[in-house]
């Protein structure tokens, strides 16, 4: 049986995608083929780094990338993570379904966090989220058809 291959696309490419697709890769690779891209490029986050160690995934390696820097690739999923992503998502192929699963934004929450301690809280709640949208995957797709 061929893998699902699912594109996580949101503004920067910088957390939230890079978090699905390390979660997807840590807990589905036997059934999913994950990739991540951002509609820009913004560098990895520091922060989403240090809170998928803390939960025993390294994304350390991972690199921040817009479309054009994947391979030629066709995707059965393209899932954005944010409402920018959403709204500019590039076109894809007639069989590629685009679903929308909204994530708050860490770094953003984190600008009005008063120490540290609080804004990783924001990028952890974050991850757990995350992770738990990914485990339900990809029979979580099914219900989106």
């Amino acid at each position: 049986m061929s893998k699902v291959k699912i594109l996580f696309l949101c503004t920067g490419n910088s957390c939230r995608s890079q978090m699905a697709e390390g979660w997807t890769r840590h807990l589905k690779s036997d059934v999913i083929e994950a990739f991540s891209a951002g509609i820009e490029k913004h560098g990895l986050n520091p922060h989403a780094v240090r809170v998928m160690a803390e939960a025993g995934v390294d994304i350390s390696g991972f690199r921040s990338k817009t479309m054009d820097k994947l391979p030629d690739q066709e995707f059965d999923y393209v899932i954005t993570l944010c409402g920018h992503a959403q709204e500019t998502c590039p076109f894809f192929p007639a069989k590629t379904r685009r679903i929308h699963v909204g994530f708050d934004d860490p770094p953003k929450l984190a600008q009005t966090a008063q120490s540290e301690e609080e804004a990783l809280g924001h990028y952890c709640r974050v991850r757990d989220e995350i992770r738990d949208y990914v485990r339900a995957l990809p029979e979580a797709l099914g219900e989106r058809l």
